[in-house]
């Protein structure tokens, strides 16, 4: 009888932990309110809302943020768009990270990029803030810089001295006509990191 005991509750602790290696936090950076809502620096929002209203899933305001469910073939998804505004990203991600008991591993953070050309989709496990400031604070809560972020490139078309205009900027009437397959292919990159984890993930949509 031990025995069985013992043996069930070894597989209740892997079944459980194996819920857990399932479960996927995605965090899309942005700044909360209206003048916000179409600017480039809120394009981690703009992703996730884009999934959301494909997938007809709905977000719920909750603690530190607005937060979605999305299960996919036993992976479930938990997506947060912080209202903490994009300074004090972190102590959101950090909040969400423990409630929901993700490992670090399993989370993905949707971050503007003035680095990359725009549209272009880069996957990293990790790397500096690059001084966006939504990144330097995940990084101090979560004291590591190794947790994976994908960045979405907005370009650096703007004139010296212009940086936080031009990040707070309206896309442009081009951008806007071709977001739209920016935020499919987006789409299906969150899949496949939960899917095919995050190396697949790098291979099939870096430099997409």
């Amino acid at each position: 009888m031990f025995k069985f005991l013992q043996h069930f509750f070894n597989n209740k602790h892997t079944e459980e932990q194996d819920d857990v290696m399932k479960k996927y936090l995605i965090v899309g950076l942005g700044n909360i309110g209206e003048k916000y809502e179409n600017t480039r620096h809120n394009i981690g929002f703009k992703i996730l809302d884009h999934f959301a209203k494909t997938e007809d899933i709905t977000f719920q305001t909750d603690k530190l943020g607005d937060v979605a469910n999305y299960k996919l073939k036993g992976r479930t998804f938990v997506f947060l768009k912080p209202s903490t505004y994009m300074n004090l990203s972190g102590k959101a991600v950090l909040y969400w990270l423990t409630k929901e008991k993700i490992p670090l591993e399993n989370l993905l953070v949707i971050t503007d990029d003035l680095n990359l050309p725009f549209g272009s989709i880069r996957v990293k496990a990790k790397g500096s803030d690059g001084g966006h400031n939504g990144l330097k604070d995940i990084q101090d809560k979560l004291n590591t810089t190794k947790y994976n972020r994908f960045r979405f490139g907005i370009s650096d078309a703007f004139s010296k001295g212009r940086q936080v205009d031009y990040v707070l900027g309206e896309w442009t009437e081009d951008e806007n006509q071709k977001l739209n397959e920016r935020l499919e292919t987006s789409a299906a990159l969150i899949k496949s990191f939960g899917l095919a984890g995050l190396s697949n993930t790098m291979n099939s949509f870096n430099g997409k």
